[in-house]
């Protein structure tokens, strides 16, 4: 039996956790890029200030600069930075057995050694966020992402093959020494295991297959999934095979999931080809969500799902196109800490 838990997304938080982009790969390289780019951040942070507090982790030599966009409600720590993804970087919060929080610090290696990315500054910002926040580490061996792990508080957490065991983040890792420190950590005593994840996100700048923006546990026993209706889309066929995977599998109270599928959105392509966009990538806060928009004719009836799934929380959105440009989503960029119990 684990002494640590990782609460469901929808339980009392004290605060959300994020990280302001700094030069490099998601700032981009022109002046308009940039300010898309921090004024995107810093909406999302605004957003999420209609519910609760935002800390954000702030490189040195954007202090100036960051103070530019985010209004003075935002609390801000410096700490030099790579790059901007807070729950990939940052650490995945969990009960003691007590109540009280602590701050899991997994390995992070740039999304499996890619060799775009930067990590020498970013793998230190979990210790560095768990310090902050004032909660014990619980370190791990495991090289994982917090985009890469979705629960329901109950003992069942959702993985996908391709990220945990990634022979770029964990080779030779097997399915039993995955989970076995996956119970340790967060407590987990079932894992579901997707056999990937979306088509973008499996390319070159992707994550190679966060269930982040596939699947998410909206309540025990409810999987809210990620569904490509058009033909046309490569993600079509994979999110075919992600449902019948999932069919086959159940929590770990042993219920047969009940899943609610989620349209993707209308859009198909942007410059790059075909697109990831995704509603699953949202951020449950006390009392609302905070949903990825896509100036989209499948917004509002995103938003309605949302809504519906998570009674009694006002949903907010925001354009995520910027963020998706970029690689990830509203879920992407945010790390929520619960409130002791």
């Amino acid at each position: 039996m684990s002494d640590y838990t990782m609460p469901a997304e929808g339980a009392p938080q004290d605060l959300v956790w994020m990280a302001f982009p700094s030069e490099g790969y998601s700032l981009g390289d022109t002046e308009e890029a940039k300010d898309e780019a921090r004024s995107t951040w810093a909406a999302v942070a605004h957003a999420i200030l209609e519910f609760e507090p935002v800390r954000m982790v702030v490189d040195p030599d954007e202090r100036a600069v960051a103070k530019r966009y985010l209004s003075a409600d935002v609390e801000i720590i410096e700490a030099p930075l790579n790059d901007a993804w807070m729950r990939d970087i940052g650490p995945t919060f969990v009960h003691a057995a007590d109540g009280s929080v602590a701050g899991v610090d997994w390995v992070f290696n740039g999304w499996g050694a890619q060799d775009w990315a930067e990590w020498d500054l970013d793998q230190k910002i979990g210790a560095f966020v768990a310090d902050q926040a004032g909660v014990p580490i619980v370190s791990s061996p495991l090289v994982n992402e917090g985009g890469g792990i979705q629960v329901d508080g109950q003992g069942t957490v959702l993985v996908t093959e391709t990220v945990q065991l990634d022979p770029g983040r964990n080779p030779g890792i097997s399915k039993a020494t995955a989970e076995a420190e996956l119970a340790r950590t967060i407590g987990t005593s079932h894992v579901v295991w997707l056999p990937r994840g979306l088509t973008r996100d499996s390319e070159r700048f992707g994550t190679r297959g966060h269930v982040d923006i596939v699947a998410a546990i909206t309540s025990p026993g409810r999987l809210l999934l990620h569904t490509q209706g058009d033909e046309l889309h490569p993600d079509y066929i994979v999110c075919q095979q992600i449902r019948a995977a999932l069919e086959q599998t159940h929590d770990a109270a042993g219920r047969a999931w009940e899943i609610v599928e989620m349209p993707a959105p209308a859009t198909l392509t942007d410059a790059e080809g075909f697109v990831d966009y995704s509603y699953i990538n949202h951020l449950v806060v006390n009392g609302g969500v905070i949903a990825c928009s896509y100036a989209d004719a499948h917004d509002a009836d995103a938003a309605a799902i949302l809504a519906e799934q998570y009674p009694g929380r006002r949903v907010v959105t925001v354009d995520a196109r910027p963020l998706f440009e970029r690689g990830g989503g509203i879920h992407c960029i945010t790390q929520q800490q619960p409130s002791s119990r």
